[in-house]
């Protein structure tokens, strides 16, 4: 996973590339800070995905303000999203909501195995809802 990231950025022509194998919800990630220490004003932040800066919106959105007060872009290659723009900082939202969504569903699916398999039931037979 992380070669493929690496190779993302390399192909997409970076060079400085900090690489950090700790989860994007652990906020004590060494590289993440080095890389933040890094940047100075007129540069840009490049990730592969915005899923590799941050597991939550509150953190992402701290990171990628943070990184704005100090006169520094956001890039995410996969969504294609640039925080230069006022529609890309419109986009970097609507997008990070819905990465939290997904996580916080893959979360809810796995506890409900685990639930499942200690109730011995079969997980195909729970059925879930985002209504509450």
């Amino acid at each position: 996973m992380l070669d493929r990231q690496i190779h993302a950025l390399t192909e997409a022509g970076y060079i400085r590339i900090f690489a950090d194998k700790k989860s994007g919800k652990n906020a004590t990630r060494e590289e993440l800070w080095a890389t933040l220490d890094y940047l100075r004003e007129g540069d840009t932040l490049v990730v592969p995905s915005l899923d590799r800066l941050g597991r939550s919106i509150q953190d992402l959105i701290a990171i990628v303000s943070g990184l704005r007060k100090r006169g520094v872009g956001f890039t995410s290659l996969h969504e294609a999203l640039d925080t230069t723009t006022p529609c890309g900082r419109l986009v970097f939202h609507v997008f990070a909501a819905l990465a939290e969504f997904i996580r916080e569903l893959i979360v809810q699916g796995t506890n409900e195995g685990l639930d499942a398999k200690l109730l011995g039931v079969s997980r195909n037979t729970i059925t879930t809802t985002c209504l509450s």
